[in-house]
């Protein structure tokens, strides 16, 4: 799948600025989490993964997809781990590889709705461009 993945933990906490080793799995973030039931992979479970080096299931996951990057998840925790941050960065990871699926401004200013919210937007600009 991704040539370098026993670097990918460690580029996915770099992309994030968070620290995974603080996480002390209290599970606040995914008790916080609006989306965690439709989830396959729980925030804290991801930490977990990522702790262990499991990449491939976390790129692989349909979590990568159900994060609306709400925050929730970042405001409950009381060690200041950002799992949201995580998932985004491993968002970024798993579509980067694939160039031929970017958008250009023209064309994703085509695929927007008049009442789509600014956040779901910007975070398509970051993904697809």
């Amino acid at each position: 799948m991704h040539s370098h993945s026993k670097y990918i933990p460690q580029q996915m906490q770099e992309l994030s600025g968070t620290d995974i080793n603080k996480c002390m799995k209290c599970g606040r973030c995914s008790a916080a989490c609006p989306t965690a039931k439709d989830m396959d992979i729980m925030p804290h479970q991801f930490i977990s993964h990522l702790a262990r080096g499991d990449v491939s299931t976390l790129l692989n996951s349909n979590s990568l997809w159900q994060c609306l990057s709400c925050f929730a998840c970042v405001q409950r925790c009381p060690r200041g781990v950002m799992p949201a941050n995580l998932i985004e960065a491993a968002r970024l990871i798993a579509i980067r590889p694939k160039g031929a699926e970017h958008l250009s401004v023209e064309e994703a200013m085509l695929q927007l709705e008049p009442d789509m919210p600014q956040q779901l937007i910007i975070a398509a600009f970051r993904k697809y461009s």
